[in-house]
């Protein structure tokens, strides 16, 4: 396997990107990605932030102590992960997280591998999704994903711009991935637009150090209120209202992630008042 560490943006040309390696190398690891070529991102990506911009390079652990952001990305980084991989892992690797699903993890042939079938909508899928699992029942795991889209923060990455809500799509027949990310394209900076106030909120299995069972973010800028949940579908998964969480689709075993949800949609809105 080869290693390239390039010095701009400019010289890269494919491979698979690599910066603190708490998701890539895991997956290498268990064979679930193949790479020849692995390219050192950490001396062209951004990090630190100025004036509401976020390189995407920054670690959660300098995010969650980080004044000039606001308090819900603040707490979706204190609350994801251990301190070791906090220091480690990058704002764009969280935002580029695998999902969690045990039958991907394992190999099983399931759709997102390509397969005809989602093995944890008739196996065990007590940590899985409410919405949107009619195709694949994968919950996505990211704590930082669902505060950025309820903050509406946009990305810049090499060769666009966009919200961040439209980095994430539903996998279906024809395109099993759930990001709109091209093939060489790099995350660089995070712009987070002000905030009148935002919170995070979280329930996980242990009190410390783990994904989310629920999570919900909440932000409050120019009289609209945006509420994002994490852990509920295969992407961040927005509503309009608590009320909404009574479409909520869930399996036989995960039912109590529903009224879990409200609980906390109630105590986010709260916070924001």
């Amino acid at each position: 396997m080869e290693l390239l560490r390039p010095s701009s943006v400019e010289e890269l040309d494919g491979g698979t990107f690599l910066h603190g390696g708490s998701e890539v190398v895991p997956l290498l690891r268990d064979g679930l990605i193949e790479a020849e070529r692995l390219v050192d991102v950490r001396g062209v990506v951004p990090r630190g932030v100025q004036d509401g911009v976020v390189g995407a390079g920054t670690t959660l652990a300098e995010l969650e102590v980080e004044p000039a952001i606001p308090d819900a990305l603040r707490e979706a980084c204190r609350l994801a992960a251990s301190p070791q991989l906090r220091n480690m892992g990058s704002l764009a690797g969280n935002l580029l997280q695998a999902t969690r699903c045990w039958y991907w993890r394992l190999d099983h042939p399931c759709r997102l591998h390509g397969g005809d079938r989602c093995h944890a909508r008739d196996g065990e899928h007590r940590e899985h999704a409410i919405f949107a699992n009619e195709f694949c029942a994968s919950a996505h795991p990211s704590d930082v994903a669902a505060a950025l889209v309820a903050l509406g923060a946009r990305l810049r990455t090499n060769r666009r711009e966009l919200a961040v809500e439209e980095l994430y799509r539903l996998p279906d027949e024809g395109d099993r991935s759930t990001t709109t990310l091209e093939n060489g394209e790099l995350l660089l900076e995070v712009e987070l637009p002000p905030v009148e106030s935002s919170t995070y909120l979280k329930a996980m299995d242990r009190k410390r150090w783990s994904f989310p069972q629920v999570g919900v973010a909440a932000a409050r800028a120019d009289g609209e209120t945006r509420i994002v949940l994490a852990g509920v579908a295969p992407i961040p998964w927005r509503i309009e209202s608590a009320a909404q969480l009574d479409r909520a689709t869930p399996l036989p075993r995960t039912e109590w992630k529903v009224p879990l949800a409200q609980a906390l949609v109630r105590r986010a809105l709260a916070a924001l008042a």
